[in-house]
């Protein structure tokens, strides 16, 4: 994973550790103090949430706790992991920049491209000027490599 992505999921941690969790413990002594629990929506709202930020808790824990940070900016040649990469679709003409990462960091709108992606699989290994093939849902797609950076 990269810094970026290691430290967003450090600071989710922290925020549901620090704030979330220690807010949802109070709306369910609130909850409780209404009365009977079995029909109390309050309580059980509060609950479910309280699950929902439990799970995820350990959700970063285990992800952060097995996590190997990369430095793109030490690695540089062929694309792979950490690779900021622009391409252009061949057919389009539309140039497109994306970060190739891991798994738990991709986002898409944000240009954040998942390794395991069919993109980012046939990407990996090219270099500048490459052309690239992709099976997407709607259909093969060509691509050529404008730029490859580690930053």
């Amino acid at each position: 994973m990269t810094r970026q992505g290691y430290e967003s999921l450090d600071r989710e941690l922290r925020e549901l550790k620090s704030t979330e969790r220690p807010a949802i413990i109070r709306a369910i002594a609130e909850a409780r103090e209404h009365g009977d629990l079995s029909e109390n929506a309050e309580y059980h709202a509060a609950r479910e949430k309280q699950s929902f930020i439990e799970g995820r808790i350990r959700e970063l824990e285990a992800v952060i706790g097995r996590a190997e940070v990369i430095d793109p900016a030490r690695l540089s040649g062929s694309i792979k992991f950490g690779a900021t990469v622009t391409i252009i679709d061949e057919e389009t003409e539309e140039a497109r920049t994306y970060k190739i990462v891991g798994e738990v960091e991709a986002n898409i709108e944000a240009g954040l491209l998942n390794l395991k992606s069919p993109l980012a699989r046939a990407l990996i290994g090219k270099d500048e000027g490459d052309s690239v093939d992709v099976a997407t849902p709607r259909g093969s797609r060509s691509y050529e490599v404008l730029r490859i950076e580690y930053r």
